[in-house]
């Protein structure tokens, strides 16, 4: 399996030595039968001494089998605990445009379904490697014992393992139609929750998601998982009907054919009950590693950005004048909308809104501005010097923003990632009117529970406190009520510019356009500059404007 070698790669040494422990609880189980064959079944008279020694050795193995177990296991849940570090540092190290590609129902299920069913294969992987490590023991002690009844045992086990392996193979495909399935229920789960307030007003709608979305999607699940346990449970009963009939045949052949005495017909049978029930678990155990096995490759399937350990220091560009967009072009991978050719230069210190309608595309420009979004050709320029993909990172720690879907975080930290300078957050706080509405704890807010305008204040908070040069506000203004809209626009931006910072503000707030120092327009994907009447025109009517293709300056 690959998930087995990625394992043996990352932990070679543990490895070997968890696969020594278990060899040698190997060899003492079949040495214990040994025991037995020669001092308990075999020797007659004189044993007592035997039960003292007996009693030592199973102590041993009892010592060993569960050091191999809980060392595999350990192992097993470090590797986990590895595995979903890695793939949460590789998600946030993945290019925006691919995670939105991934979709959020998947990155879900794979941070929670499938690193779940991964930590539930390494629990039951000791039962699997037990199993095998005694059956291939038991064989070598078997064919000492009696060749010719080895061989018609190991042909009655091979047939027990091909229709094992035949039905298991069926639980595979089933576990992964479940896995797909599953990606459709967190899908359905998502849109349950995010669109509750919508869903409990029209039930009309509720009815119908619940009944022709989620219950299609449900039934699926259902009858791919329970199919996967059908030919689960068949193949541990024909197993452990095939080992019975093994144990059988054992005896057939000493006594019926004459191949052996008693006394080896009996070892035979002892061995093979010995071997029953690690061999069951193992059976038992292969659809969990199956299960593994879909959701590694599903992890992989993602192609999220290579594992780097650490974040690399970034360092914002200092003392820098202009930043310039050169014929930028961004298109979907859809082929249903183009951004660019993108021309455009900002100075620093500037305040800049930008408008247009809905699906122009101010917000593509915005991600392609801060680098988000990598372009498909063009280049970004800072004091005319080409922004390369090795300092995007560099690039990218010029911008604070707040977007139109807010994410609040809870800490207030400074551009170092150091807690926020209480003197600064105070006057933040004073300038937000969310002194008495906050409740801090050092630079931690203890509570998110805070309305939409509040949430916008809160991130603005939180942008501000960063200190970085360059603000993007993504119709920040359009949730806050009149008279606090008003004092962004008069009093805040202003502050704003006073610090040195440069704002682009996406806006509709047509009456406040006269707060800024340019106004830009997009429309179907192109950038214009509005001037003199044009930009007069924009403040009278928000909707019936021209534009003037943007140069550079």
């Amino acid at each position: 399996m690959a998930l087995l070698g990625v394992v043996y790669r990352q932990y070679r040494g543990a490895f070997l030595a968890v696969l020594l422990l278990n060899l040698l609880g190997a060899g003492l189980g079949i040495g214990l039968i040994a025991f037995i064959n020669q001092k308990l079944i075999v020797a007659t008279g004189g044993a007592g001494g035997v039960l003292p020694g007996f009693i030592a050795l199973l102590l041993v193995l009892m010592a060993v089998t569960l050091a191999g177990q809980l060392a595999l296991t350990l192992l097993g849940h470090h590797f986990v605990w590895r595995l979903r570090g890695e793939f949460i540092k590789r998600m946030l190290d993945t290019r925006l445009e691919r995670l939105e590609q991934i979709g959020n129902a998947e990155l879900l299920a794979g941070v929670t379904s499938d690193v779940r069913n991964i930590t539930v294969a390494f629990v039951r992987l000791p039962e699997l490697l037990q199993g095998v490590i005694l059956t291939l023991a038991s064989a070598v002690y078997l064919a000492w014992l009696s060749p010719k009844m080895m061989l018609i045992t190991a042909l009655w086990v091979a047939v027990t393992l091909v229709g094992s392996w035949l039905l298991v193979s069926r639980v595979y495909r089933h576990l992964a139609d479940t896995r797909e399935a599953e990606s459709r229920l967190y899908a359905d789960y998502q849109t349950l929750i995010e669109g509750r307030k919508e869903l409990t007003l029209n039930r009309t709608r509720a009815a119908q998601i619940y009944q022709q979305v989620y219950q299609a999607n449900a039934r699926e699940y259902r009858h791919h998982i329970v199919r996967a346990d059908t030919f689960h449970l068949s193949a541990v009963n024909w197993s452990n009907i095939m080992m019975l009939g093994a144990i059988g045949m054992a005896f057939w052949m000493a006594n019926g054919l004459g191949w052996a005495d008693t006394a080896v017909a009996a070892t035979y049978s002892l061995t093979l009950l010995f071997l029953r029930t690690p061999l069951l678990a193992a059976v038992g155990a292969l659809p969990t590693l199956l299960s593994a096995q879909v959701a590694y490759r599903k992890l992989e399937a993602f192609d999220l950005a290579p594992w780097q350990p650490g974040f690399a220091p970034v360092q914002a560009p200092a003392d820098w004048h202009t930043l310039e967009l050169r014929n930028l072009c961004f298109d979907y991978s859809d082929g249903g909308f183009r951004v660019g050719p993108i021309n455009l230069t900002l100075r620093r210190g500037e305040r800049v809104f930008l408008i247009g309608g809905n699906g122009s595309g101010k917000s593509t420009l915005a991600l392609l501005l801060t680098g988000l979004y990598t372009p498909h050709s063009g280049e970004i320029l800072l004091d005319g010097q080409p922004v390369t993909a090795a300092m995007m990172p560099d690039y990218r720690s010029l911008f604070s923003a707040v977007f139109t879907d807010v994410h609040l975080f809870d800490r207030l930290i400074d551009a170092q990632g150091a807690p926020a300078d209480p003197a600064r957050v105070d006057a933040w706080l004073q300038r937000l009117q969310m002194a008495t509405r906050l409740r801090l704890a050092g630079n931690q807010v203890l509570s998110l529970s805070l309305s939409k305008g509040q949430s916008k204040r809160l991130a603005l908070l939180l942008a501000a406190c960063e200190g970085r040069d360059i603000l993007l506000l993504d119709e920040w203004a359009a949730d806050q009520d009149p008279h606090f809209r008003r004092v962004f626009y008069h009093e805040i931006l202003p502050w704003l510019s006073a610090e040195g910072k440069t704002v682009l503000a996406i806006s509709h707030d047509d009456h406040y356009f006269a707060q800024a120092d340019r106004l830009l327009e997009m429309r179907a994907g192109q950038l214009s500059e509005l001037r003199g009447e044009a930009r007069e025109q924009a403040s009278r009517d928000a909707v019936s404007r021209t534009g003037e293709p943007v140069g550079h300056p």
